[in-house]
């Protein structure tokens, strides 16, 4: 496919996925979800990439959804737009990676369910989150009722989804909704440090635990931990033979792709 609204970079083992429709502050439509439908196959089928990484370009993030654009749309057809999204993030939160949001600006309605959808998300301190939508008479298209909830409780979920209030970056670190924050012009250089220390830990160690952590969300108690032991015990050939061998023997370990 040939990119209009996203960059990609390939930096060794970590992927960088840029949202670059700076002056309508990286909006999200149709073009964005079949582009990055297209970026996520490519990036999960390249068994180099460990560490996928997220942002935008200029003072935003993504600060909604193209208004424009569906202002004039029906009932079904907003309905299938809703789903669309869902779909596109489903496939970033599942892809086999940790997912970094690097959150530079506005995350806004559909910007912060983007944001959701990554692992974990680390914000430049200028950062500013919110779920608008009921400003303009609607409600959240791509799972942020979902993502929201699950991610800082009820409460707080219910009072940026009925008030609309924008809350800084201070305020999101306090309620969960990010990891960490850092100031603008460190932000890159930070989440690259953070996707290689990932990166350098054994891959499918990487990708179970994150299968396993999502995966046990929807599950029963017990059977997540029966999960988890059954993805314990797969690690103790290949991989986990070789990390806890090099951990005896005071060396780094060495990885290999067809672990």
């Amino acid at each position: 496919m040939n990119y209009e609204i996203l960059q990609i970079e390939i930096k060794e083992e970590i992927a960088i996925i840029t949202i670059n429709r700076p002056k309508a502050l990286n909006a999200l439509n149709t073009r964005f979800f079949n582009e990055m439908d297209e970026a996520i196959e490519s990036i999960s089928k390249n068994k180099n990439i460990r560490v996928l990484i997220i942002t935008g370009e200029g003072k935003a993030f993504v600060a909604g959804a193209d208004i424009a654009e569906m202002v004039n749309m029906t009932p079904e057809q907003g309905t299938a737009f809703s789903k669309k999204g869902q779909n596109t993030f489903n496939s970033i939160e599942n892809l086999r990676i940790p997912v970094i949001g690097a959150i530079n600006g506005f995350a806004l309605g559909g910007g912060l369910e983007l944001a959701m959808a990554c692992d974990f998300r680390i914000a430049s301190s200028k950062a500013k989150f919110g779920q608008p939508e009921v400003n303009l008479g609607m409600i959240p298209g791509y799972a942020g009722t979902q993502r929201l909830t699950r991610l800082v409780g009820p409460a707080d979920a219910l009072y940026l989804l009925t008030t609309a209030e924008l809350i800084k970056a201070d305020d999101a670190l306090r309620i969960g909704l990010i990891q960490k924050i850092v100031e603008p012009e460190e932000l890159i250089e930070e989440v690259i440090k953070i996707a290689q220390i990932i990166a350098s830990k054994g891959p499918k160690a990487i990708e179970k635990v994150k299968y396993v952590t999502r995966k046990g969300l929807n599950m029963d108690f017990e059977k997540a931990c029966d999960l988890e032991a059954d993805y314990f015990g797969t690690q103790f050939k290949d991989e986990g033979e070789e990390g806890m061998r090099a951990f005896l023997e005071k060396r780094k370990p060495e990885w290999k792709e067809n672990y």
